[in-house]
């Protein structure tokens, strides 16, 4: 394939997923997958198939939860699942009810990265995979046992961005490719060595993939075909590696 072509292709007819679901099969039955394809999927439907799923009504809010509650005008009980979820709270919006959190993997989110859109009741809240690589390591494995292909995973979720309005897709799992293409120490165009680009290059195939996905047209998985030169046979390192070290996070 060219080089600079990329093509984005929608995974159709996937049906509702539940715990245990096969994903990486049920993507290999509806689409040709070639060798170096990067299958993109949404956070949700890997949540729903490692049963990351809530029950509010099942949920007892604790002193602090009520307190925040409180303070912000939300569930007291999806509160709950917020603080579950989170190693520390970092910021309290208590005009616009959003708690900023730092989640056990190391993620800073709005409300621990739970969400309660396209759940099957109101009282059904989704988490965040535990372990956002290790669920793009076993779709993986899927995939190659459904296609014969070697090929790479992304689980992508929608963030929030400093600075900047509006949601953006971004990498919160990965396995096949570094999520980091590293050119500090290569010459630009002009020959001066750069000493600090680093390409996101998970976080680019994400908010791509969402170009076609879109939030309400039911597709919750696309083939970004044309970026083979990244994929390796190695899972490598993950979107674990992506998280900046809180020495060097400037705004804490």
């Amino acid at each position: 394939m060219d080089r600079n072509l990329l093509e984005i292709l929608p995974v159709e007819g996937l049906p509702e997923v539940d715990v245990a679901f096969n994903l990486g099969n049920a993507i290999a039955e509806r689409i040709t997958l070639s060798e170096g394809d990067i299958i993109a999927v949404s956070q949700k439907i890997v949540s729903k198939s490692e049963g990351r799923v809530v029950r509010l009504d099942q949920t007892d809010p604790g002193p602090a939860a009520v307190a925040l509650a409180g303070r912000t005008g939300k569930d007291p009980r999806l509160v709950q699942q917020i603080l579950n979820e989170s190693r520390e709270v970092i910021r309290i919006d208590e005009e616009r009810g959003i708690l900023i959190t730092e989640t056990h993997h190391g993620f800073v989110c709005a409300n621990a990265g739970i969400d309660q859109s396209n759940t099957a009741n109101e009282d059904e809240a989704i988490l965040l995979p535990l372990d956002p690589d290790g669920s793009a390591r076993r779709i993986r494995v899927e995939l190659e046992a459904a296609s014969g292909k070697m090929t790479a995973v992304v689980v992508t979720d929608s963030v929030g961005r400093a600075w900047r309005l509006g949601q953006s897709e971004v990498a919160i799992g990965c396995a096949g490719f570094d999520p980091l293409d590293d050119w500090r120490g290569k010459a630009d165009q002009r020959g001066r060595e750069l000493s600090a680009t680093v390409i996101a290059i998970a976080d680019q195939i994400a908010a791509a993939s969402d170009l076609v996905r879109g939030k309400a047209s039911g597709i919750p998985a696309v083939v970004v075909r044309g970026l083979e030169r990244f994929v390796t046979e190695s899972d490598g390192p993950g979107c674990v590696s992506q998280l900046r070290d809180i020495r060097n996070d400037l705004f804490r």
